[in-house]
């Protein structure tokens, strides 16, 4: 007979925790090389053919019903395990790499000659290490007879590409009672706290070609328009509100200087921890560019690729998962990891960090509401949607940049499939936990509710644009 989860309301024993962990341990060969076989394929967004597979083909031999290619998007997944009737637990997994980041797993710059991309945001770990979470949570709800059912999401385009968004816009978290993730770092934490909204674009300028020196006066310069327009946003940034990130990558410049260019292209981002000051400040650069276009004689179009909102943290969940992840550990590194380790750290600022910090789990404090850290993410559209809780691991070496060679380097080491583990276990317990107490579930509802406000309805930041499957294919980054 299948325990109804509404008819417990008790936290999981130290039993049950260890069930949990062994079930992840069991699954670790696989988590593994699945998450070696990302990192090597290293794809870029909404181009991760072979990654999507590893994933989708992992949860149909663990018993998942998977459905692909949702939302328009061919690379994303919605897998499920149902068993009974009771609340429904989303966990994330993403895959998507980084342009421009070539690197070996090695603790010395190595880039990999077959490939200019690389795992620098760790995205590899993270879709292996939910996959084998939520098979460890599947087995559990098995050995236990606990009614309810776990979801995972293959999201792809994390970097850019705003692939979560097309997913809330299309309802598919519409029934979602708890959204779980994760995200590879350099510590053990499950603090709380938001991030910037964004929006991302493409300004695309059209002139004339002409020989640039025989006849430059019958040319119109594509670049110069570009070039006025990066001018322009450049003085804007006095006059726009403080906390406001603008920047941009020439992506298009012509093909040779001899060549008055007829096309150019520009990729923008703008973020604030406030999605309006996005909208507003955007709508600026839009206007600079209609007037970089009208100095120049060109004209010019915008495609907006990406817009993500900011993240809503949820206190209620956090602590469970801070609970979950004390229960699992810090991590130990062997000899030669931390011999890795160091050498790796010789190339960070400072020298790095503390190494022995990754065998810590960082204290827990009250969700931070007061800002972004510098980042954008689309899981925060469905953060405004469904109860959303996430976690960090010690994957990177202490003091490692964000997007960085050093960050891949350990993606693809042992050091990465240790965090990916402790990430794992964290998943499937906490889920457990919320299986176990659908109260936590209602209390954390009702936090959504009082930070989003009363009436709020979602509208995604993209419009009603179909999700841009090629941004990645003009050369644009992150």
């Amino acid at each position: 007979m299948l325990m109804a989860s509404s008819a417990i309301a008790a936290p999981l024993n130290a039993a049950q925790k260890t069930q949990l962990k062994a079930n992840v341990d069991a699954y670790t060969p696989q988590m593994n090389e699945a998450a070696l076989k990302i990192w090597d394929y290293a794809e870029l967004g909404y181009l991760e053919t072979k990654s999507t597979v590893v994933l989708q083909d992992q949860l149909k031999a663990a018993g998942f019903t998977v459905k692909a290619g949702v939302a328009d998007e061919p690379t994303a997944f919605v897998a499920s395990f149902k068993q009974g009737k009771g609340p429904v637990i989303a966990i994330l997994a993403e895959f998507d790499a980084l342009p421009g980041l070539s690197q070996a797993a090695a603790p010395t710059k190595t880039p990999r000659p077959e490939t200019d991309n690389g795992h620098g945001c760790g995205h590899n770990l993270f879709g292996a290490a939910s996959v084998a979470g939520a098979v460890a949570l599947k087995e559990w709800m098995i050995q236990n007879k606990v009614q309810g059912e776990v979801r995972v999401y293959g999201t792809p385009a994390e970097e850019g590409g705003s692939g979560k968004v097309y997913m809330v816009r299309e309802g598919l978290f519409n029934d979602v009672d708890v959204t779980l993730h994760w995200h590879p770092g350099n510590e053990n934490s499950a603090r709380q706290g938001t991030s910037m909204a964004n929006i991302s674009g493409k300004f695309r300028f059209r002139g004339k070609s002409s020989h640039a020196s025989g006849a430059p006066w019958a040319g119109r310069s594509a670049l110069d328009g570009v070039e006025v327009l990066d001018t322009a946003a450049n003085f804007m940034r006095e006059h726009i509100p403080d906390g406001t990130r603008i920047h941009y990558v020439i992506t298009n410049g012509g093909k040779a200087p001899n060549v008055v260019p007829d096309f150019a292209e520009v990729y923008y981002y703008v973020r604030n921890s406030d999605p309006k000051i996005v909208v507003s400040v955007m709508d600026r650069i839009k206007k600079a560019a209609d007037g970089a276009a009208m100095a120049t004689e060109t004209t010019v179009e915008f495609e907006q690729t990406g817009g993500v909102y900011n993240l809503l943290p949820n206190d209620v969940l956090g602590k469970v998962m801070h609970d979950s992840l004390t229960s699992v550990g810090g991590i130990t590194w062997t000899p030669e990891e931390t011999e890795f380790a160091k050498t790796l750290a010789k190339s960070l600022n400072g020298g790095g960090g503390d190494l022995a910090s990754v065998g810590k789990v960082q204290s827990y404090a009250p969700a931070d509401t007061k800002g972004g850290v510098g980042g954008s993410t689309d899981v925060s559209d469905i953060s405004w949607v469904t109860p959303t809780v996430g976690l960090s691991t010690a994957t990177f070496v202490p003091g490692s940049a964000g997007h960085s060679w050093q960050n891949v380097a350990a993606a693809g080491s042992s050091i990465g499939l240790k965090g990916a583990a402790v990430a794992a276990k964290t998943l499937s317990i906490t889920g457990a936990e919320l299986f176990m107490n659908p109260k936590l579930i209602a209390d954390a509802k009702a936090e959504l509710n009082a930070r989003r406000g009363d009436g709020f309805q979602y509208k995604a930041m993209v419009g009603d644009r179909k999700p841009p499957l090629d941004y990645r294919k003009a050369g644009g980054a992150e």
